[in-house]
């Protein structure tokens, strides 16, 4: 595991890598960014910097400045966009293609730059397809814009939208039965944790190496 820090307009944004062990060529990079609410110790984000990595993948995990600065509050969607886009460059330096993804609020910074940054892929954690309660508030335009592959993993019971609820489109949608917006699943399910991480992991990995092939 290495970090760095990366100078952006916004402050400095932290990259945590999780690249292959030693004997396991990396064949693409997949940077995850977190939510609004939350940092990259998100359960989702933390089983897959430990599953694909044996895959040929090099997790990079992102802190945007905002957490980085300490702070509880992600600042505006604009500033967001300003300070992925300025460490991309750092996730780009190993000449390997880079799947932009992250979740809640870090899968919509990933969707609105993918085109623009030359994303070859999205991945797309619990993409807040509307508020909680709101659905005329959609955020449809932007999953749909992003221009390049993208897989939306999404619990069967998200609040900010369900499968049931997305659009059609040219992206793909993994289902993790019974889960959150945090994908976690509640005790009457029955599916335990472990088993809904595995759905995610193993669902992730599927697609990615498909990506990699490409």
């Amino acid at each position: 595991m290495q970090s760095e820090i990366v100078d952006t307009p916004a402050g400095d944004a932290r990259i945590t890598w999780r690249p292959p062990k030693k004997g396991t060529a990396a064949r693409l990079v997949l940077a995850v960014s977190h939510g609004a609410g939350g940092g990259i110790e998100a359960r989702d984000l933390q089983a897959l910097a430990a599953a694909l990595p044996p895959l040929g993948v090099s997790v990079a995990l992102v802190e945007q400045p905002w957490r980085v600065a300490g702070k509880k509050l992600a600042p505006a969607p604009r500033t967001l966009d300003t300070g992925w886009r300025a460490l991309w460059p750092a996730l780009a330096k190993r000449g390997l293609p880079v799947v932009a993804g992250g979740r809640s609020a870090g899968a919509r910074v990933a969707c609105r730059t993918a085109g623009e940054l030359g994303a070859h892929a999205v991945l797309a954690l619990s993409f807040p397809l509307h508020p909680p309660g709101r659905p005329e508030k959609s955020r449809a335009d932007e999953l749909l814009g992003a221009g390049v592959p993208t897989l939306v993993v999404q619990g069967g019971n998200d609040p900010f939208g369900k499968p049931a609820e997305f659009p059609d489109g040219a992206h793909e949608l993994l289902e993790v039965p019974y889960a959150d917006h945090s994908f976690t699943v509640p005790k009457r399910a029955t599916i335990s944790q472990d088993e809904a991480l595995t759905v995610l992991t193993d669902g992730v990995g599927k697609w990615i190496r498909s990506q990699s092939a490409r």
